[in-house]
């Protein structure tokens, strides 16, 4: 038998490319590799993950001091696992849940099961990107649905464009709902010249994807609670989507991780001056990028701007000995972090000089209009019923049973439940099930 998996990893290792993707610590060698040798499971003196009062539990409390919150659980099932909790804790006996549209699969299949509605809040955007929530549409929205329980939004984005957390947060404190962040993207946001952590901003809880720009090993991940009234059932609420077998060397990399953070506490405020240079080049070669509020860290690069479709300029930076994160139709997306060596950046420095020196392969077109569908059925009615897969040309007028909430997450053009309308919105949704 072969070993195909395997045999990828090795090679794709043998490429040696400049790794702008997850996870964080860029096989650097920062994770201790003797991290593989303690693949235990729950003993005596290892505590339990959904038990904890020993170790575990000791973890946890260090990890709830270095981001300044009440309660921190750790997650060694992903973020989509804190982000499952947090919606859990939030509507307890079900009810309705503000969303913004840009929304990860996870928290659809949440309120699926446990019967959530939400009600769906669209970004402000140019098109280019995601957008933003903002707060006065928060407080639009709350001022028109009074039997709402709380509020879920995402920031940063994928593209690292941030919401105006502390605005939202007042809203819904003025309501009070407690503010759901899934920050899968930003937790070194709490270590930047800066604090623009969304919990250090006011939100009541944060779904943090700590693997994705932290020295933590793949899966790893925190939910941090900064509101007494979640605080109480929480390890029980984790307990009911998890496996009950979490990966000690995962934890462990979190505990890892913690303590080294505590005593390098600059170090991603020493990166900040180095990605504005690549941004500032790429700004000077006409290339769009996010603007308003974004992850100093981030960097995203609208090539369609440029003439450059994101999926060729994608193979070009490949081809350049860098491995981008993403790349879609118009866009790239680079995760960057202490962990990327100086002949990374002069990789992606270099690389970026000489993509205007590509031949022009893409075409602007006026993208079709994002509105939200009508609902006609339930989540849980629409995912959990009988359902058929049928031609595309057949489903004008049918029911949706999927979602498109692609990851990274998009505005999907459709939810379960609701009606399909229009071809044009048709073809949008198959682009993205592509």
């Amino acid at each position: 038998m072969n070993t195909p998996l395997y045999n990828a990893l090795v090679n794709h290792k043998r490429l040696n490319r400049s790794s702008f993707h997850t996870p964080g610590h860029k096989s650097s060698g920062i994770i201790n590799s003797e991290l593989l040798e303690l693949d235990y499971t729950e003993l005596p003196d290892t505590d339990a993950l959904f038990e904890a009062s020993g170790v575990i539990l000791e973890s946890e409390k260090n990890l709830a001091k270095l981001f300044g919150v009440k309660r921190t659980l750790i997650s060694a099932g992903g973020c989509s696992l804190a982000i499952m909790t947090m919606i859990r804790l939030a509507t307890m006996n079900g009810g309705k849940l503000l969303c913004g549209r840009n929304i990860h699969r996870s928290a659809v299949n949440a309120m699926t099961l446990l019967g959530v509605e939400p009600i769906w809040l669209l970004p402000r955007n140019n098109g280019a990107f995601t957008g933003r929530i903002y707060a006065e549409d928060v407080c639009k929205a709350l001022a028109e649905n009074s039997d709402i329980c709380g509020c879920y939004i995402t920031s940063p984005t994928y593209y690292g464009e941030i919401s105006d957390i502390a605005g939202i947060s007042k809203v819904c404190k003025e309501y009070n709902i407690p503010l759901l962040v899934d920050n899968a993207h930003g937790s070194h946001l709490k270590f930047l010249s800066e604090d623009i952590h969304p919990i250090t901003l006011g939100a009541s809880m944060t779904a943090c994807s700590v693997h994705k720009t932290l020295p933590v090993l793949t899966g790893g991940a925190l939910l941090n609670i900064n509101d007494d009234r979640f605080i109480e059932g929480s390890k029980e609420a984790m307990s009911l989507f998890a496996s009950t077998s979490p990966p000690y060397p995962i934890m462990a990399s979190i505990d890892l991780c913690a303590d080294y953070i505590s005593k390098n506490a600059d170090i991603y405020k020493r990166l900040e001056p180095i990605i504005a240079e690549i941004k500032i080049l790429a700004d000077r070669l006409g290339i769009l990028q996010p603007d308003g509020l974004c992850d100093p860290l981030r960097i995203a690069l609208n090539t369609a701007s440029i003439g450059i479709s994101g999926e060729k300029a994608g193979e070009f930076f490949r081809s350049m000995g860098v491995e981008p994160e993403f790349a879609d139709d118009e866009n790239v997306v680079f995760i960057c972090t202490p962990f990327n060596s100086e002949n990374d950046f002069t990789n992606l420095r270099n690389a970026i000089k000489l993509l205007n020196k590509l031949d022009k392969d893409f075409v602007v077109k006026e993208k079709s209009k994002i509105f939200l569908p009508k609902r006609v059925m339930s989540l849980r009615e629409a995912v959990l019923g009988k359902s058929e897969f049928i031609p595309r040309e057949k489903a004008i007028g049918r029911i949706s049973a999927d979602t498109a909430c692609p990851c990274p997450p998009g505005i999907p053009v459709y939810m379960p439940g609701e009606i399909i309308e229009s071809y044009d919105c048709l073809n949008e949704f198959v682009k993205v099930l592509i």
